[in-house]
């Protein structure tokens, strides 16, 4: 029989739950400022309405790729959507910041479940041939919720409260769910390990204290205790980890998969253009709301061509791949993301919004074409019976670079801002806070009718980004050497794994299913390579 003729929908109802997660991550960009001042949320509470979602996403999502392959993917995966769903109805009626901090670090958990499962059932219902446009399709999916997210929210706050930014979640998780369940059909491993209880504690732990370590210490200094007494600490329970699962022949950190060096090498990659990324996201907000004073939707909005970068990408990257190999196509995406990043960092003050649209444009462009097929090329690579770990794993890397990425370039923002603001003539204490923020600068501009403080503090952000950008552009340079030198220039194709691949009759557990991926398109699709 051929494969499952209902696999796309099935891709569509995936691509759907991960564009939920995906934009989430950016829609509280523009949607804090105003939930702050609703629930008269202190600087503190602000910082981990959005942290206790980072750190909770990052810390659980190696137990749980293992749980998907162990107890089911599409149930998983379901699951999470379900506590996404009903995290993001408490955090839309909440009127305490505590109870949104909680509801948000629920949503994290949720997403940890939702993320790592979405690559994973691919090769559960893909032939091995399709699964590298199944695998960019899905990516750009979770690539795209990244500029939407602010869009989304500057629309619903134009029209609606804060909660609304909480709110879309839900119906749409409902669809989502309701998609999965009918389309989607359930694989596993039956021979995954057991969960390890002292792994996972060892993971969860290490990986949330290695987060938050990098999140404060771009705010506390690098040598507050707390700060080193976390990132030490992380790095003693996270080298435990490894440890400990360099002696287990079934481990939760499989470390054997980074072995494989189109996986290592791909994976390499995607963490890296999430460190850089995050460059460009952390700075733009506040250059098209304080510098060229456009609103939350105007900020949405400018991010647009980044979009359009995206989908012309997505559209060309498989194609680009049969004809040029993978390789050459990452280090193609980052090019031209180093390019824009490094065009970009040569913003002025008095430039508008012209110039910004063009760097944005080639970014998403670079950004499509190294982000999708560096996570393909990953995960074609997998056996299929280990597809939730090693999924798990990369998108592991990838969280934790965006982590970096956000503290060093947060750090060295403040800092190239702070010695660039000309605070001459100011008291100490209004010089002190100009220098903390450009909105706080602007406020106390307009507090105290000096429209040049104001000028200074644009200027001064804009020498600041430039630096970042720079860096990020310099380190996209360095990420394009690497993957040309050492990346293989083969297609990538599934690797062996830790032990036999298990019976097609085993790894799509539902028996309604089983007729779908019978003979040998079924084999292929479910991961029978006996």
């Amino acid at each position: 029989m051929s494969a499952d003729p209902r696999r796309w929908l099935a891709l569509i109802a995936v691509a759907l739950s991960v564009l939920v997660i995906s934009f989430d991550m950016t829609i509280l960009n523009v949607a804090l400022p105003t939930l702050a001042a609703q629930l008269r949320a202190t600087t503190g509470q602000q910082q981990w309405i959005v942290d206790a979602y980072t750190v909770v996403f990052a810390a659980v999502m190696l137990p749980a790729g293992l749980l998907g392959d162990r107890y089911g993917r599409r149930r998983t995966l379901t699951v999470g959507l379900a506590l996404f769903g009903l995290a993001s109805a408490v955090g839309m009626l909440t009127d305490s910041p505590g109870t949104l901090i909680a509801a948000r670090a629920a949503m994290g958990l949720a997403a940890a479940l939702v993320m790592p499962m979405s690559l994973a059932v691919i090769p559960g219902i893909f032939p091995a041939g399709e699964r590298r446009r199944a695998t960019a399709i899905l990516t750009a999916a979770i690539a795209v919720g990244a500029p939407l997210g602010p869009l989304i929210g500057g629309l619903l706050l134009q029209h609606f409260w804060w909660g609304s930014v909480f709110a879309v979640n839900v119906p749409l998780t409902v669809i989502g769910i309701a998609a999965c369940l009918l389309l989607l059909p359930e694989s596993r491993n039956p021979s995954a390990p057991r969960m390890d209880l002292p792994g996972t504690v060892l993971a969860a732990t290490g990986l949330g204290a290695l987060t938050y370590g990098i999140i404060e210490g771009s705010d506390r200094g690098w040598a507050d205790p707390l700060v080193l007494a976390t990132l030490i600490g992380s790095v003693v329970l996270l080298t435990t980890l490894v440890l400990r699962s360099r002696r287990r022949p079934d481990p939760m950190l499989d470390l054997t998969l980074l072995a494989e060096p189109t996986f290592r090498w791909a994976s390499v990659a995607a963490t890296l253009i999430s460190l850089v990324l995050f460059g460009a996201f952390f700075v733009l907000p506040l250059y098209f709301q304080s510098v060229l004073g456009t609103d939350a939707l105007g900020s949405g909005l400018r991010l647009m061509p980044m979009m359009l970068g995206l989908l012309v990408a997505a559209r060309l990257s498989e194609r680009l791949v049969t004809r040029m190999g993978a390789r050459a196509v990452i280090t193609l995406g980052l090019a031209l993301l180093a390019a824009a990043l490094l065009f970009g960092s040569r913003t002025g003050a008095a430039d508008g919004y012209g110039r910004a649209a063009v760097w944005l444009t080639v970014l998403g462009l670079g950004m499509g074409l190294a982000l999708i097929t560096a996570q393909a090329s990953a995960m074609i690579t997998l056996p299929p019976a280990r597809a939730g770990v090693g999924s798990g794993l990369l998108q592991t890397l990838r969280q934790v670079g965006g982590a970096i990425g956000i503290a060093a370039f947060g750090s060295l923002l403040a800092g190239a801002y702070r010695g660039a603001l000309d605070t001459g003539g100011l008291p100490a204490e209004a010089a002190h806070r100009a220098g903390t923020s450009v909105v706080a600068a602007d406020a106390l501009a307009r507090e105290t009718g000096q429209p040049a403080l104001g000028a200074a503090a644009h200027a001064a952000y804009v020498h600041g980004m430039g630096v970042v950008l720079l860096v990020a552009g310099l380190v996209a340079v360095v990420s394009a050497v690497l993957v040309a030198a050492r990346m293989p220039s083969g297609d990538g194709a599934p690797g062996p794994g830790p032990g036999p691949d298990p019976d097609p009759a085993d790894v799509v557990a539902d028996p309604a299913q089983a007729d779908a991926v019978a003979g040998p398109a079924g084999a292929a699709a479910t991961g029978d390579h006996r």
